[in-house]
């Protein structure tokens, strides 16, 4: 009888327990819903905030869960849009990838990243060249591109004026030869003769044929019609215009070689980076195709610029090791340059329209508000602000983009505000 009482009051116990939380349920629907004591006026889109609804839910277009906006938000949201800002919630800012930076006065020390492009120095390019009409007898198979070594034996040749020249050179050196063996000449007919055969050495080898085939001529007192053609200097053949049974006239070309142990880079600098650039400067090479680097320095012949894309172009010069730059050859500039402290932002942090530059600027409590900027130079990843920020504020260096798009949507009075902020920085710009 006991057990059957103990079931009975459960039963009845669970009963009013049920009837008394659906009278709260009714009694708080008929209220508005709050938080923290404040009314919930509506409910709206957190990604398109011109979408309301009197219920909780989700957003049709994007799935999200409907925020509230309380008595005390409204006025919020209201004061802040009069200024051009907008305010995210904390959930939002974390789905758009807001992150925070502070606005720094510091000064600079990069790297400036240039492109060059490799020549030969203008001061080692030999050519060679007929002092004399001829044929070519034999071309060796050397070509433009192929590196030769100074004495190389690059052609062979014969020319009528070579015979004379020659005869006279054997001629002077019997004449010395006679005149040391009897000793009966006085010293100053000896030093004549040695006078003259040096004159007449002098006369071959401006004609062209080389030392080492002089001294085989004095040696031998052989009389040839092959003369050798060499290389004057160790490096790379830059042209090559000969065959063999050519004929050729006085002054015709035969090779351009470029002695290649030190040559020149020109580098395109901007006008503005043109200023850190000065005589002297030492500069980092980097090989496209290659992993080893190499020092250049920035020469002192003035700057020239390109008529075309008006760039200056400034001549480093370079010690070439092995050959490892080849004209023609594009290379990687690294110029190490130093700034004074200028107020600088992360490069994301600007928003580049073409024709202003807009940083969203934190105030606290969710609220960004777009200020438009001066920039100055670029450098790294880093920008210099003439204009617009002051050290130590607060700004939205990631996510921005998200946040203009907002801003756009949400305050159709911005443009009012942008315009009057254009304003500001032009008159800012003409003062000074």
């Amino acid at each position: 009888m006991n057990r059957l009482r103990s079931v009975v009051l459960l039963a009845v116990v669970a009963l009013l327990a049920f009837l008394a939380g659906e009278l709260y349920d009714q009694s708080s629907s008929a209220q508005p819903p709050s938080a923290h004591g404040r009314k919930i006026l509506y409910y709206r889109d957190p990604m398109h905030p011109a979408y309301r609804s009197d219920k909780p839910g989700t957003a049709p277009d994007c799935g999200m869960e409907l925020e509230p906006v309380l008595e005390g938000d409204a006025a919020e949201l209201a004061e802040s849009r009069a200024g051009g800002a907008i305010v995210v919630s904390p959930e939002k800012q974390q789905l758009i990838d807001v992150h925070l930076g502070k606005v720094q006065k510091t000064s600079a020390s990069y790297m400036l990243h240039l492109g060059g492009l490799v020549a030969a120095d203008e001061t080692r390019i030999y050519r060679i060249t007929a002092a004399a009409a001829g044929w070519i007898q034999e071309a060796r198979p050397v070509s433009t591109g192929s590196v030769v070594s100074n004495g190389e034996r690059l052609a062979d040749f014969y020319s009528p004026e070579f015979l004379g020249a020659e005869q006279a050179y054997v001629f002077a050196l019997r004449s010395l030869d006679r005149f040391q063996e009897n000793g009966k000449e006085s010293p100053d007919q000896i030093a004549l003769t040695k006078a003259n055969v040096q004159q007449c050495a002098d006369t071959l080898r401006n004609m062209g044929m080389s030392e080492p085939q002089i001294e085989e001529l004095r040696h031998t007192r052989q009389i040839t019609q092959r003369i050798w053609m060499v290389a004057p200097v160790s490096g790379m053949v830059l042209g090559r215009n000969i065959w063999p049974g050519q004929r050729f006239e006085r002054g015709t070309e035969f090779f351009r070689i470029a002695d290649l142990s030190r040559v020149w880079v020109a580098a395109d600098i901007r006008d503005a980076d043109a200023t850190f650039v000065k005589p002297g400067m030492r500069v980092r090479i980097v090989g496209r195709s290659q992993q080893r680097s190499l020092s250049a320095t920035v020469s002192n012949v003035l700057p020239q610029v390109d008529p075309l894309t008006r760039a200056i172009k400034v001549r480093l010069e370079a010690e070439n090791p092995h050959y490892l730059l080849r004209p023609e050859m594009f290379v990687d500039l690294e110029l190490p340059v130093h700034r004074s402290a200028a107020i600088t932002v992360p490069a994301d942090a600007v928003l580049d329209s073409g024709e202003r530059q807009t940083v969203f600027v934190s105030l606290g409590n969710g609220i960004f508000k777009p200020r438009l900027v001066r920039t100055g130079e670029r450098f790294g990843d880093r920008v210099e602000i003439i204009d617009g920020l002051k050290s130590g504020e607060e700004i939205v260096v990631s996510g921005n983009f998200l946040l203009d798009s907002e801003s756009r949507m949400r305050i159709p009075a911005a443009d009012g505000v942008v315009a009057n902020e254009t304003d500001r920085l032009a008159n800012s710009e003409k003062r000074k």
